[in-house]
């Protein structure tokens, strides 16, 4: 599992036309899952993000979680983040799970960032054509590894 998070003032995302998910500050998180990922390693990695002090305390420090500062998360699939581009130009995606192991994860996932938040998450669409915008506050961009 990798993830990404970017502190954000304001994020969107749109599926042909329509607005799937859209949040105020807080995290935009670009989530791609393997096909060894397992329950244990989303709850591991949901906690992490939660509880990362990525938001300026009132000294101006990075000092705050999401948790602490109220943010609203918003959590979009990207299988493309399993990239293997060790051989060639062309980028290879066989790490990545394949949908029927995929969707679980994330539906699990985002399932877990809302309860540790005590609020719903935003999301995409998973496996659709998406267009993210935000506003990167920072910026402050995270990667997260299992």
């Amino acid at each position: 599992m990798r993830l990404v998070l970017q502190r954000v003032r304001h994020a969107r995302v749109t599926v042909e036309g329509r607005v799937t998910g859209q949040i105020g500050p807080g995290l935009l998180v670009l989530a791609g899952f393997a096909p060894d990922d397992d329950a244990a390693i989303l709850d591991r990695l949901a906690r992490k993000m939660v509880q990362l002090r990525i938001f300026a305390d009132d000294e101006g420090k990075m000092n705050r979680s999401v948790l602490d500062v109220g943010g609203e998360v918003l959590v979009v699939s990207q299988f493309t983040l399993l990239a293997d581009t060790r051989k060639g130009n062309r980028p290879s995606y066989i790490g990545a799970a394949p949908p029927p192991l995929a969707v679980p994860l994330y539906e699990q996932f985002v399932a877990l960032v809302a309860g540790l938040l005590g609020r719903p998450v935003a999301t995409g669409e998973f496996g659709a054509d998406m267009q993210v915008e935000l506003l990167n506050d920072g910026p402050v961009t995270i990667v997260l590894d299992s």
